[in-house]
């Protein structure tokens, strides 16, 4: 049986931020950005609010019907260019006191590739009660499918050594040189040319 998805809408933004949230908890990258658990439960959910925002409104976000899985992806044309202060009004709006905020945003945009048009996978979350179910394929088959009719690459960057393996059975290759975050983990930078 299929999973049901659709395109989420600003009357689905809270429930986003919430599965968001939860998903990425335990993720070895916002576990850096936000160290210590209750500071991350304090806090966290900003970040992903403005995530879910900036996505809303620039780019799509696909919901499971169900609510369970959701993925944020925005097609950035071949000159785009990601704003110089961005990531300073991020920290600013998000958690001004971290600037683990800032530097993440400006060190992913550091290895983010240019010169081609490209579908970007920013986030995918699937709650934790039902990771491990096909889902998050589910969620980015149909955009890869359209890459492939479109001639269009694809683009991530995988926080977990798990969530690499799910991306590189999808077609995804590492690029450049992992990242390695200052006294943190690695991210990995992983591209997918299109399929004929």
């Amino acid at each position: 049986m299929g999973v049901a998805i659709r395109t989420a809408g600003e009357g689905d933004r809270e429930a986003v931020v919430r599965l968001l949230d939860e998903a990425f908890q335990h993720d070895p990258v916002s576990s850096w950005v936000f160290p210590g658990e209750a500071y991350r439960r304090a806090t966290h959910h900003r970040l992903m609010a403005a995530f879910t925002d900036i996505v809303l409104g620039e780019g799509r976000v696909d919901l499971t019907e169900d609510g369970t899985a959701c993925a944020l992806w925005l097609s950035l044309p071949a000159d785009a260019h990601d704003e110089e202060d961005g990531p300073a009004r991020l920290r600013e709006a998000v958690d001004p006191d971290n600037d683990r905020v800032e530097l993440i945003g400006r060190l992913t945009s550091g290895i983010h590739p240019s010169g081609r048009a490209h579908e970007y996978l920013w986030m995918i979350a699937v709650a934790p009660g039902h990771q491990g179910e096909g889902l998050g394929t589910a969620l980015m088959q149909p955009v890869l499918d359209r890459c492939d009719r479109a001639g269009l690459p694809a683009y991530l960057e995988a926080s977990s050594a798990r969530s690499r393996k799910l991306y590189e059975r999808l077609g995804f290759v590492s690029t450049t040189p992992a990242l390695d975050l200052p006294d943190g983990p690695r991210m990995w930078p992983m591209w997918r040319e299109p399929r004929s």
